[in-house]
């Protein structure tokens, strides 16, 4: 089977640079067209610099990053420099970028890309607020019915949320953008908090990825060394959930995840509840599924992967 053609839109930070490093090191099972950045767990200017970072740390400097929308479609930036650092990469202490940001917007090469592929052959992996994902569907609705998949990291319902009692960041930040994409008629498949507070970077995991030895391995030892400290706190738990990492871990191995085709509906009015991901879990509306909603996961042979895969780079 040929490798699957995504696109991941992304605000870097360090769990989404784990994902894009999981991507770019199964060339086998992904083809990485390009790297579309948005503003999110930092501004922008600091989201495309840290995706080519990553990039650089990976040896794959040939990947064009692209930057897209500065701020959601109707709302002030909300950011989360007080879990990813002010850098949005802190942690590791890594050279800036050589290679230049590709020219056009993010926006433009998603609608460019997925008519200039054969309709359902593009995946898109959002790993931040979904602004450059709707902004594309309301530029160029024709792309609807051509996307493969949105794969995606954001919302929780058992776990309610993050941000707020009752909103994850990525959906807080642009519910609108959020509402829109659930809306298009695209199979979606969203990772949720109810799935990825079970992938826990505990110190034997932790102690895996260092052990590795590399440039690569020691730099996401560190980069979970630093956000852990936010999480632990918070959550009382073993060791930092690895967000992002599992929509990457689902293309490669989707037999590590379970979930239920679900209706998703966005909250964008709510005075308590903005940003909040209503899953119909249980079936008690007639609402018309929307999205694979995952609930669980396979954790060690998520880590199994994720350090096989690190290895390679």
């Amino acid at each position: 089977m040929p490798p699957r053609k995504i696109i991941i839109d992304t605000d870097p930070g360090q769990d989404d640079a784990v994902a894009i490093l999981l991507a770019l090191a199964s060339p086998e099972e992904i083809e990485v067209l390009g790297i579309t950045c948005v503003a999110g767990n930092v501004p922008l200017a600091l989201t495309s610099k840290n995706a080519r970072v990553v990039c650089e740390l990976a040896g794959k400097p040939d990947v064009p990053v692209f930057a897209g929308c500065d701020r959601p479609l109707g709302r002030d930036l909300v950011t989360a420099e007080h879990v990813h650092g002010k850098t949005g990469l802190d942690g590791p202490n890594l050279p800036d970028p050589v290679m230049a940001l590709a020219e056009g917007h993010a926006v433009d090469f998603i609608i460019e890309q997925l008519r200039a592929h054969p309709p359902g052959t593009v995946t898109l992996c959002p790993l931040g607020p979904l602004t450059n994902i709707a902004t594309a569907l309301q530029k160029a609705p024709d792309i609807a019915d051509r996307i493969e998949e949105i794969v995606l990291m954001g919302g929780a319902y058992f776990e309610v949320g993050n941000v707020t009692p009752t909103a994850e960041f990525n959906i807080y930040v642009d519910p609108e953008a959020a509402d829109i994409v659930f809306k298009s008629g695209t199979p979606i498949v969203v990772m949720p908090l109810d799935v990825t507070h079970k992938a826990l970077v505990t110190r034997p995991r932790n102690d895996a990825f260092r052990a590795l030895a590399t440039p690569v391995g020691r730099a996401v030892a560190q980069m979970t060394d630093f956000f852990e400290r936010f999480d632990k706190e918070k959550y009382g738990s073993d060791g930092a959930p690895l967000h992002d990492p599992c929509v990457t871990a689902y293309l490669i191995r989707p037999d590590l995840f379970t979930g239920r085709h679900v209706n998703v509906g966005i909250e964008t009015q709510g005075a308590l509840t903005l940003g909040m991901t209503v899953a119909d879990w249980w079936g008690v509306t007639d609402r018309t599924p929307n999205a694979l909603f995952v609930g669980d996961l396979d954790a060690d042979g998520f880590f199994d992967l994720l350090t096989e895969r690190l290895g390679r780079l």
